[in-house]
């Protein structure tokens, strides 16, 4: 039987389960991916497991999201992940090397192989032909002690590519066609799989910028051929060795299909505050600006900064215009310097950062209030730039350079410049000294965990009781993303290893009293419930937006839908994410409703529908789980650390 891409590298690594869309199969993994913003609470996860040394091919912790160091938080959180990468076996890539993802790619990216990373732009690496996957921290924290990774088996959407994109348009623009034909939840439980003719004239970096943003689709993953485009790549960096070819059979058959004409594309842009917002450029020229940014895990590449540093060659930006580069790797940083192109941002009036993920969390470059930023990040949600009340569009590296020469938001087709033909190096530079490789077993056990005052032990959490009854304390809309369930950000971010400290910020940003009320209940014995709409608990793999509310007494998430990654994290942790059978019950249910879910554990045995009652109004409703029998069992036993300590 002809396979796709996706269903080969499926089928590679498939130690249990079927290949049929819906069900849980479980997953051999190569390779695991953390970053500092996430990798802290999975070091203690692998503390509390007691594991000797990771089980998988290759591991690594990053440290990208919390650079600023305002006081010893955060730079007591390095030392700390530095000692546990050396204790456990995993590369360690210090402060100020750069990104994770352009950088999993540069030093260790093979085709073929499995990845699984503490972040949901862990999908990037499907530009070099990986199955990469972006998850939970528990869930990584398990594939690196030697456990498979579960996931339901996802259906796969065919994207062919074809003609050439015309002057002006990029790779940010191909991913932000798609995100205005399917939307933020367009992609959930699909693999989008890229093939055509257009491909070729794609490089890895271009693929990159489509594979990271698979997340805003709430997508499994994205993944590319392996070809002579990724061939280039990995001989650039030194690594030609790890590349062979990879291609779906040509007689592949998909779950769903789109084509895009490359040709046809125009520079578009996403409004504020969704990925999703998208429109063209044109239709929102000249609005005023305040700032212009280019860089983080989303656009990447080489070409990314140096397209716009030959646009502003020799010209000086606007003067209303804050003009942010934040170079993803300390790698391009040192080619743009080779090639003179940094010169060219610096006498432009641009202000340099150092290499990492900076304003795209949060951290820095923060806009003013209500004034437009434009930015080549990957996500806009509401507040995520680290102004409560941002106006933050996404765009193109040439869309952003434009407007920022220009002072309002511009289409770069009306510059009339000649396009910059970019000069790819057949060499790039790869500092290996920032990147610091395992320590032998043996010397590995003399490490001790360095652990500052912030960091703090993990909570223990309860088992479910056997009647679920609980209140409602929150009813939010659609969308809902991590950020909001719990902000990022250089506020909040340096308790990322300390639970009951961050847990104080939880849904902050929708309603400043629910920490409190929940508390209340909690100390009176009592848990609480959350209704959502659609897609909630979208964006971020941050666990924290699921552990957080748990230790303030979370045990049951009605929503419509529920993005993949958070509603692994919510089982994880033990509370029980469940839908609604009829739309209506989402508009019955009210702020203070007690809900009583009797017997609970054998009712999700027994059936995927099941009744709750809503006690202070005498009627019931209907709910469904997505559940399988593993993920039962992790929440009869208040997650999933509790379940692996049985086991």
């Amino acid at each position: 039987m002809p396979l796709n891409l996706s269903q080969k590298l499926i089928q590679a690594h498939l130690l249990d389960g079927r290949m049929l869309p819906g069900e849980e199969i479980h997953l051999k993994v190569d390779q695991t991916l953390c970053q500092d913003a996430t990798g802290t609470l999975v070091m203690l996860e692998l503390e509390a497991m007691g594991l000797d040394s990771v089980k998988t091919e290759l591991s690594a912790q990053y440290v990208d999201h919390n650079l600023i160091q305002e006081d010893y938080k955060n730079a007591d959180d390095h030392l700390f992940l530095q000692s546990a990468a050396r204790r456990y076996g995993l590369w360690f890539s210090r402060a100020g090397n750069g990104v994770s993802h352009p950088l999993h790619m540069e030093y260790f990216g093979k085709p073929g192989k499995t990845l699984l990373g503490s972040d949901s732009h862990t999908c990037a690496a499907g530009a070099l032909g990986m199955l990469a996957i972006g998850a939970g921290g528990l869930e990584v924290a398990m594939a690196m002690a030697g456990h498979p990774f579960p996931v339901k088996m996802p259906r796969v959407l065919g994207i062919k590519l074809k003609g050439k994109m015309p002057a002006w348009v990029s790779a940010k623009d191909i991913i932000l066609e798609m995100l205005r034909r399917r939307s933020v939840k367009g992609g959930v439980e699909f693999i989008l799989e890229y093939d055509g003719p257009g491909l070729k004239y794609l490089n890895a970096w271009d693929r990159h910028v489509i594979a990271n943003m698979g997340a805003e689709l709430g997508a499994t993953a994205s993944v590319f051929p392996s070809d002579q485009q990724t061939r280039k790549f990995l001989q650039a960096c030194g690594r030609e060795q790890d590349w062979h070819e990879l291609s779906a059979d040509k007689a592949a058959k998909y779950d769903d299909h789109e084509i895009i004409d490359l040709a046809k594309l125009e520079p578009l842009i996403a409004e504020p505050s969704s990925p999703d917002k998208v429109v063209p450029v044109r239709e929102v020229a000249g609005r005023a600006l305040f700032q212009a940014y280019i860089g983080s895990s989303a656009n990447p590449g080489f070409r990314d900064f140096a397209i716009a540093a030959h646009m502003v060659k020799d010209k000086q930006i606007s003067a209303a215009v804050s003009f942010d580069i934040n170079p993803a790797s300390r790698n391009i940083l040192e080619e743009l310097a080779r090639d003179g192109l940094l010169a060219s941002l610096i006498h432009s009036g641009a202000r340099i950062h150092q290499a990492g993920c900076n304003g795209c969390i949060g951290m820095g470059q923060a806009p003013a209030t209500g004034k437009n930023s434009l930015r080549t990040v990957p996500r806009n949600f509401p507040g995520r730039s680290g102004t409560k009340e941002d106006s933050v569009y996404l765009c193109s590296p040439e869309t952003a350079a434009a407007s920022a020469l220009t002072g309002v938001i511009t289409d770069p087709r009306d510059l009339h410049l000649p396009y910059p033909k970019i000069k790819m190096n057949k060499t790039k530079m790869v500092n290996r000294e920032m990147m610091q490789a395992p320590l032998l077993l043996e010397a590995a056990r003399e490490v001790k965990l360095e652990k500052g005052p912030n960091i703090v032990s993990l909570p223990i959490l309860t088992k479910m009781p056997q009647d679920l009854i609980v209140s409602v304390i929150l009813k939010v809309g659609d969308n809902i993303s991590t950020d909001e369930i719990l902000p990022a950000g250089a506020r909040v971010l340096p308790y990322r290893s300390n639970i009951p400290k961050i847990s104080e910020f939880t849904f902050d940003r929708i309603d400043e009293t629910y920490v409190k009320r929940a508390k209340i209940a909690r100390d009176a014995g009592k848990s609480h419930a959350i209704i959502g709409g659609e897609n909630y608990g979208q964006g971020s793999s941050r666990e924290h937006a699921a552990l957080a509310p748990r230790y303030l007494g979370l045990e049951l998430v009605l929503a419509k839908s529920f993005a993949r990654i958070h509603a692994a994290n919510l089982v994880n942790f033990g509370v029980l994410p469940l839908t609604f059978v009829r739309p209506e019950d989402y508009q019955i249910l009210e702020q203070d409703d007690i809900i009583l879910i009797a017997d609970v554990i054998n009712a999700l045995k027994q059936a995927t529908e099941l009744s709750a009652h809503v006690q202070n109004k005498k009627l019931e409703i209907k709910l469904r789980h997505h559940l399988s029998i593993r993920q039962i069992e992790i929440l009869a036993m208040g997650g999933l650390i509790n379940w692996v300590k049985v086991k």
